[in-house]
């Protein structure tokens, strides 16, 4: 049973959570992560976990020095797949691999129970989760979702429309090394989904690019009106592209999105 994974590479220890201590622990960390606020709606609930625990669902965390740093609970669904609904690390657990080891627990998991298929979804605006998703492991982008949870007052999504992309990941990897995103100057020579995401031209063009802020967070702070700016735009430029065929096929670190005209993801 994959219940306990370490990764040599990182220090980081994986372990199956369970028992109502753990749990309010794994709780206690979201609330941090996410800046729950009191009477804010938590990113899930304790009695959620304890009954996904219970009945087969997944609940893993990465620990760093006895410390738990991060957190991912998913559930069956279905097409043989685990959903990950939620998943969280630690600000100072960032940039430390931690993420990467615990989708391998996770991928671990779902091999161990003969399923096929991880899901997830993910704010399109946020670059890190981004480049991790498409870069760093390779997922699929499968649909723009528009407002998919509808209003949300958990502390990080307060007042912003939830729109999401939402991806697969092979239990089994492909052979080869992960897809990476084509160059960035292969990326500038595409029509250009402009710097707030609206369409300029390239209507029909076998590659387009779309453009995402540097931190769409501190944006929401900061400028909630160039948020919303950035929001509708995407959603109009990147939902729109993917309904008209597009597939997105990468996302470079300098913060686009790559998009081609049909054919196999």
């Amino acid at each position: 049973m994959v219940e306990l994974l370490a990764s040599a590479q990182t220090g980081v220890r994986l372990l199956s959570l369970r028992g109502t201590s753990d749990l309010q622990r794994a709780d206690r960390l979201l609330r941090r992560i996410w800046g729950t606020r009191p009477g804010d709606d938590p990113p899930l609930g304790v009695d959620v976990m304890c009954a996904l625990a219970h009945t087969g669902g997944y609940v893993g965390g990465a620990f760093l020095e006895g410390e738990l740093v991060a957190v991912s609970v998913g559930f069956l669904a279905s097409g043989r797949t685990l959903h990950s609904h939620v998943a969280g690390v630690a600000p100072e657990a960032q940039g430390r691999g931690v993420g990467l080891a615990l989708k391998e627990h996770q991928r671990a998991w779902a091999a161990e129970r003969g399923l096929d298929a991880i899901s997830w979804t993910f704010d399109p605006l946020v670059r890190r989760n981004a480049y991790f998703n498409l870069s760093r492991l390779g997922a699929t982008v499968v649909e723009y979702l528009p407002d998919f949870y509808g209003p949300m007052s958990d502390g990080i999504n307060d007042g912003d429309v939830s729109d999401r992309l939402f991806v697969t990941w092979p239990v089994t990897p492909a052979p080869g090394p992960v897809p990476v995103p084509e160059p960035e100057a292969l990326a500038a020579a595409a029509p250009i989904l402009e710097e707030t995401g609206a369409v300029r031209d390239g209507e029909g063009a076998p590659s387009l690019r779309c453009a995402t802020p540097p931190d769409v967070e501190r944006l929401r702070e900061d400028d909630p009106g160039a948020a919303r700016h950035w929001r509708a735009a995407l959603g109009g430029a990147l939902g729109g592209a993917l309904a008209d065929g597009y597939r997105i096929t990468g996302f470079t670190r300098s913060g686009w999105y790559l998009l081609a005209r049909g054919g196999k993801a």
